[in-house]
């Protein structure tokens, strides 16, 4: 009944959370407690390419890949100024090469993600985690927590239908633990503990979806990969996502009050936005239903605080964004992994927790809140909707958002590139900055310029900034990085970053600095693309000019480097 660490919740935030305390702590004694029986059904299938890189951290990625999901390469979309269909990828090129399956986590798969069938998905991850040794309650909730002050002092636990207790508790319903940790998706700690959300988006949704037999894929690509299909219709939009050669997850999102005024049926609307996408409707021409149609409200939020003096919050208890982006998955697995490795370090004492509990909460909330702004960006971008456009125009305004190229390329990064998921590298939303650019250059009639397209001479600029540290979580630990801190923007020293920072120090002509960052790049250091390095470490320049970290001018007598946008992302030359 006494365990170092009790996890309320099973699903993917839950099991990554226990895999990886007990992966870098074999000692460590977890409990996983989980309301439900799994297998069972669960929404939000499709992943981004960052979840692979932790089911490969975890040991879950060969046990994943053995079971025959669809290989995501990327989505296609229906959305924007047009209706042409737009293919977003993953990879650097179009092409999955053929490669048998079960392959290995290398290559091309390193760009790739999963479609997964969750009932399946979910409980390969909770299975892992019992193998590991953590211990595991199914069918069993957490009906109270108790608490003093800001202090859990244990769970209350209850069987559901035919879940037990463990017979040495003796009856016992009472689990204690040095840290709690609520994986729930919903709002057991926060109800307890009277934590607020922050909603800072007008977007009030409702998703409506059910799984199909025998759908035809729209493509397929190499062996098993395929795009997501994301349709936007006047008054919404649908996803399909294969998630397996024979099953399908079918949904539909649409603004609860369309949904009031229509004073149709969930069956009735669902019907309707089938029948009115004529490619879904197409691809459903020789598939079933599996009849079980299933909603529920996806309202992005963030909670107003993520930890307390011994618990915290992971998953879709601490936020949730738009399912526009495909992002749940990796937004769960990802927090869940940063508090495995903060509670590793708690446990250590070594390092000033109030730093490792801010740390955890200001990267996860900031992880959450870029998601949000983009799922805005998304729907504000949006020229087909017609019902939505009053909708979509106030969250332009209420985010101040300009929607011409440039502005809304300064509003995504507010904050700045370098606080994402991978401190050293140029990300926001879990994207690079290039793709950042790519998705604004669709969306808009004007594309966003590139600093470095129409400068050459680049020079630091560290005025008013101070040294701080910044978390970059790696191998089980929390390793503080020196960085410099300016307002909401930070510079760490870390990666392409700190690359950049000694380069600059020395040069301050693009040429001579592009000299460099591709030898650099040819070294293999940094990667083992030489151009997808250099390529990183030019959006990474990009970034720190953005973000005031450096200034940049035109010497007329100089080259400058060319950037041009075509279908598959941008191309640069010196000219």
């Amino acid at each position: 009944m006494n365990y170092d660490v009790v996890i309320a919740g099973g699903g993917p935030a839950g099991s990554t959370l226990g895999c990886l305390l007990r992966k870098y702590d074999p000692t460590i004694k977890v409990l996983i407690v989980e309301r439900e029986k799994f297998p069972r059904d669960h929404v939000g299938e499709s992943q981004l390419p960052a979840v692979c890189e932790i089911l490969d951290e975890m040991g879950a990625w060969d046990k994943v890949e053995a079971a025959n999901f669809p290989i995501k390469i990327g989505a296609t979309y229906k959305w924007g100024i047009t209706d042409d269909l737009w293919h977003f990828n993953f990879l650097l090129n179009a092409e999955l090469q053929e490669q048998p399956r079960p392959a290995k986590y290398e290559g091309q798969r390193r760009q790739t993600a999963f479609q997964v069938d969750r009932s399946i998905y979910d409980q390969i991850l909770l299975d892992h985690a019992r193998e590991l040794e953590c211990d595991v309650l199914e069918e069993v909730g957490v009906v109270s927590v108790s608490h003093h002050g800001d202090k859990v002092t244990g769970f209350l636990l209850q069987p559901e239908a035919t879940g037990s207790l463990p017979a040495s508790w003796g009856g016992n319903r009472t689990v204690t633990a040095n840290y709690y940790c609520d994986c729930t998706g919903g709002s057991l700690m926060r109800r307890t503990m009277n934590i607020g959300i922050d909603s800072p988006t007008s977007l009030r949704n409702v998703a409506i979806w059910d799984y199909w037999q025998n759908a035809d894929w729209a493509e397929t690509i190499g062996i098993g990969g395929t795009r997501i299909q994301i349709m936007s219709l006047g008054w919404g939009w649908m996803w399909f996502i294969p998630i397996s050669e024979t099953r399908t997850s079918l949904g539909l999102v649409t603004p609860v009050q369309y949904l009031r005024d229509s004073g149709k049926k969930l069956e009735e609307l669902y019907q309707e936005a089938i029948q009115s996408e004529p490619i879904i409707a197409k691809l459903l021409v020789n598939a079933e239903a599996e009849n079980h149609l299933s909603t529920t409200r996806d309202w992005s939020f963030s909670s107003d605080r993520y930890s307390g003096e011994n618990w915290f919050l992971a998953g879709d208890s601490a936020g949730f964004a738009d399912p526009i982006l495909s992002a749940g998955l990796t937004l769960a697995q990802s927090g869940a992994r940063r508090l495995a490795f903060t509670i590793l370090e708690l446990r250590k004492g070594d390092m000033n927790p109030v730093w490792l509990h801010r740390e955890y909460e200001s990267t996860y909330k900031f992880q959450i809140s870029h998601h949000i702004r983009f799922a805005d960006y998304w729907y504000s971008a949006n020229a087909i909707f017609t019902d939505l456009k009053e909708n979509c125009a106030k969250i332009a305004a209420d985010a101040g958002l300009d929607l011409e190229a440039d502005a809304a390329f300064q509003w995504l990064g507010t904050g700045g590139f370098a606080r994402d998921t991978t401190p050293g590298v140029a990300r926001a939303a879990t994207w690079s900055l290039g793709t950042v650019k790519h998705m604004i250059n669709r969306f808009s009639e004007k594309s966003p310029t590139w600093a470095i397209s129409t400068n050459n001479t680049f020079r630091l600029c560290l005025d008013g900034a101070e040294k701080e540290y910044v978390s970059f979580y790696d191998q089980g630990r929390v390793i503080p990085i020196r960085s410099y801190v300016r307002g909401e923007t930070n510079l760490p020293l870390q990666g392409l970053y700190h690359v950049l920072f000694d380069v600059l120090q020395k040069y301050s002509d693009l040429s001579d600095i592009a000299d460099v960052l591709w030898r650099v790049a040819e070294s293999g250091t940094m990667g083992e693309n030489p151009q997808a390095v250099f390529a990183s470490s030019i959006e990474v320049l990009e970034a720190m000019v953005t973000d005031g970290w450096v200034t940049a001018s035109r010497n007329m007598d100089r080259p400058i480097l060319k950037i041009a946008f075509h279908e598959e992302g941008y191309a640069m030359e010196f000219a």
